[in-house]
């Protein structure tokens, strides 16, 4: 459900706002995937997958990250950069945070550099 997704990203860019990173975009979408947040880390551009899991019994918000996903992500961000030439010389990472649990009492993990 979209208003879930929205409500755990907040969380997410709420999280790392408090961490000194800035946002850039929020869901971008392309022909190729979706990121859902592009922000910046001093001199780093990072795309951010957000993932949340209200339990782990099955498969953990981490491991949702498939390879599939992970190329998904890969390309978009070349898209993303080949439309926006002024990031083209930035050092670029992709990170993953990772959410469990409820509203009340959230589990969150900041994965950097969860893939290349």
């Amino acid at each position: 459900m979209r208003i879930w997704g929205d409500y755990w990203e907040a969380v997410a860019l709420d999280y790392l706002k408090a961490k000194k990173l800035k946002i850039i975009k929020k869901n971008y979408n392309c022909k190729v995937g979706e990121i859902d947040l592009i922000m910046k880390d001093k001199d780093c551009l990072v795309f951010i997958e957000v993932k949340y899991r209200k339990n782990s019994d099955w498969v953990s918000a981490l491991e949702s990250v498939t390879k599939s996903k992970q190329r998904k992500i890969i390309r978009a961000a070349h898209l993303f950069l080949l439309q926006n030439k002024s990031y083209k010389d930035w050092n670029c990472r992709f990170d993953v945070v990772s959410i469990e649990g409820d509203e009340q009492n959230p589990k969150i993990e900041w994965i950097e550099s969860a893939f290349y």
